[in-house]
């Protein structure tokens, strides 16, 4: 299945928390384009965790855009947010459709398996993330994934997200090989101008539309 929100293609980043600016800089690259929010901090502040991420899920609704959870269900839940994304080690995706509804987003993180993506597509994902395809600063060791893989990925019909160390540069490749999101994070959050860096992504969907 395909969650209903997930309607346009585009920027997806991912939050590099914790950080002070953080909403400020959320908001910059919402104005520049940005079309899914993923919060991630793997932190143990919950107090911390759940205001800020109700924060985002109210400056994502303004935004119109879907706002979602790294591997945290009960977060997810308790903020009211969009959906979920999780990795392999971050539980079962039928408990978090049971705890979350039919209509959520339920990302998961398929690396560099097309079998696991063909497994977990049968399962009822929202959408099927790939990577590394590129070295990735914010994790310097994760399997390298081939751009051919979003192409052998189509036919599972559901919207396929690239990460890993994907910049303005190297985006391009990515979305003509069918990406339907560019996840990012230091290629926005590191950026001096995160508006405009926001933008340059942005502006790669609207040269492949």
């Amino acid at each position: 299945m395909t969650s209903a929100l997930l309607r346009h293609r585009g920027l997806y980043i991912i939050t590099d928390g914790p950080r002070d600016d953080l909403l400020d800089k959320v908001a910059q690259a919402l104005a520049g384009g940005a079309k899914l929010l993923q919060y991630r901090d793997k932190s143990a502040e919950s107090s911390r965790r759940s205001h800020e991420a109700g924060a985002l899920k109210d400056l994502c609704t303004a935004y119109g855009v879907p706002m979602i959870v790294n591997d945290d269900i009960a977060l997810a839940h308790a903020i009211g947010a969009d959906g979920v994304h999780l990795g392999a080690s971050d539980g079962e995706l039928a408990a978090a459709r049971a705890t979350l509804g039919p209509g959520a987003i339920i990302g998961v993180s398929c690396y560099n398996s097309l079998d696991r993506a063909r497994e977990l597509a049968a399962a009822g994902a929202d959408y099927l993330a790939f990577g590394a395809f590129f070295p990735s600063p914010t994790k310097p060791h994760a399997p390298r994934a081939p751009i051919e893989l979003l192409r052998q990925s189509a036919a599972l019909g559901l919207p396929r997200v690239a990460i890993g160390g994907i910049t303005p540069d190297n985006g391009a490749s990515l979305v003509q090989a069918g990406a339907d999101y560019l996840a990012v994070i230091s290629a926005v959050f590191g950026a001096a101008d995160v508006r405009a860096a926001a933008q340059r992504f942005t502006d790669l969907y609207s040269v492949a539309d």
